[in-house]
């Protein structure tokens, strides 16, 4: 098999773990043991198996090896929001109100908006230019019809 140190050292620390599944602590000792150049009877009669089983994980651990994919899945790489989509986002969060009369935009509701942008678009770009649409720096209109008032008389105009 021919391992190398950091393959060795991660399959020694799962066949001690007591926390790793017992399947992959039984996987993780059959690589060791035939790493060790021990013979088929002796892995099955130590692991409780066959050799079916011991060519199946032998196999899958050489092929998945050979292919790359034993190290660490990294995940797909973030991608960054067109300049056109953002200048919508940003153009449509500072000119317009919501259409349903609220004060101020969520990410939820300018998603729906514009339709074709998703809520974590919308929350990544008001992130990236410091947009806080709940935190506005200026007066926002109430939508209640007896506004004036209401303000009126807390002021004490009337």
């Amino acid at each position: 098999m021919n391992l190398t140190d950091i393959e060795r050292e991660q399959l020694l620390s799962a066949a001690r773990s007591r926390t790793v599944r017992a399947a992959d602590v039984r996987r993780a000792k059959l690589i060791l043991m035939l790493e060790d150049g021990e013979s088929r009877d002796s892995i099955m009669r130590t692991l409780g198996c066959d050799s079916r089983f011991i060519a199946r994980w032998s196999g899958r651990f050489l092929s998945e090896r050979l292919a790359g994919m034993y190290a660490r899945h990294r995940g797909r790489a973030p991608t960054q929001p067109p300049a056109k989509l953002e200048a919508r986002v940003l153009k449509c969060t500072l000119k317009h109100k919501p259409a349903d009369g609220s004060t101020h935009w969520s990410s939820y509701k300018l998603a729906a908006e514009l339709g074709d942008v998703s809520v974590s678009a919308v929350q990544r770009i008001w992130r990236k230019h410091g947009i806080k649409p709940q935190q506005l720096e200026r007066h926002m209109v109430s939508n209640d019809p007896d506004f004036e008032t209401k303000a009126a008389d807390v002021i004490g105009c009337t």
